[in-house]
């Protein structure tokens, strides 16, 4: 069986989607040079009229992709650095989200925005590491965050023949993932629609994006001791919470790993949607970035800030021993 990146399975996606769909094209910053390794080979394939290289105006080449959209185009947006998002939120959330609703269904906006490499790059410091996809669902964007090779390559489709807007997280630690992958069985993923990646008796963690690795790595450490189940939501907005909630009803504890900052983040709303519904045998935990944390540039205090395996692993000890 073939072995697929996670990299690799996005460019597959986007190239499959556009031989499937001639409304779709591709436009970013040196997207034709392939500067994020996820778009090389397309100029060639799909031309200059499909694959468009764009100034450095973020705000200006995402109001370029709304107006395409509301003229029936499938465009899909690369920005290689997360950070860009803030620039463009007005374009994104005031304008292409906003349009359909306000012209009462009358218009769709089907823009996929990709961000290849979100999250952490080791050097890439503040301005780069950020993963802000708590401010996407937030307003109530379609709001995605691929653990898989072949999750990346299905949400991917779906975002793009979604016909709202979809805003793709692409984790910079899970671009190198690779996995045993038949590409004939390579399909859309429904967007909503969480997956339980390791069965458990004991305690649910939710984890977002690549920290799934890390769960289920922490889950196979702790398996003499602590039966984990892992739940990958994989989209972040609309949330799978009836799936979550079949899995805390059993295990009865619930930890979530989510690397964006602890304020406001999408670890407190998971926790707290469960709460409402769900009584817990012990306290839920969450294990996250610091409040407003800013990565610094050194290597080490770079991971130090991030979260991880061993912070992990002491929240599932710590709600196996507490009882409410």
């Amino acid at each position: 069986m073939p072995r697929l990146s996670y990299r690799k399975a996005l460019t597959r996606a986007l190239t499959d989607e556009m031989t499937r769909d001639e409304s779709v094209f591709l436009l970013g910053e040196d997207i034709r040079v392939g500067a994020s390794n996820v778009t090389p080979g397309l100029l060639k394939r799909f031309g200059p009229d499909r694959v468009l290289d764009t100034p450095l105006s973020e705000q200006a080449f995402t109001s370029f992709a709304t107006g395409a959209a509301l003229a029936g185009l499938r465009p899909v947006v690369e920005f290689q650095i997360p950070s860009l998002l803030f620039l463009v939120f007005e374009q994104i959330v005031n304008h292409a989200h906003k349009f359909p609703m306000m012209t009462g269904g009358q218009c769709s906006v089907p823009v996929t925005y990709l961000v290849p490499g979100s999250g952490s790059r080791t050097g890439w410091a503040g301005q780069h590491s950020d993963h802000p996809y708590s401010l996407f669902a937030h307003v109530g964007i379609v709001t995605v965050v691929p653990a898989t090779p072949a999750d990346a390559y299905g949400l991917l489709a779906s975002a793009i023949r979604h016909d709202d807007p979809v805003v793709v997280f692409a984790p910079a630690a899970a671009l190198e993932v690779r996995d045993d992958v038949d590409f004939a069985t390579l399909a859309p993923v429904p967007l909503g629609r969480g997956v339980v990646s390791r069965a458990g008796d004991d305690v649910t963690v939710v984890a977002v994006g690549h920290l799934v690795h890390d769960a289920l790595a922490v889950a196979e450490e702790l398996a003499d001791q602590v039966s984990v189940e892992v739940f990958d939501p994989r989209t972040i907005y609309p949330f799978d919470l009836d799936g979550l909630l079949d899995s805390v009803s059993r295990t009865g504890r619930l930890v979530v790993v989510d690397d964006s900052n602890r304020s406001c983040g999408i670890a407190a709303e998971i926790i707290t949607s469960v709460l409402e519904r769900v009584p817990l045998v012990a306290p839920p935990r969450r294990v996250t970035r610091p409040d407003g944390a800013v990565l610094p540039f050194a290597p080490v205090l770079d991971r130090a800030v991030q979260p991880g395996r061993e912070q992990l692993t002491a929240a599932i000890q710590l709600t196996m021993k507490d009882r409410s």
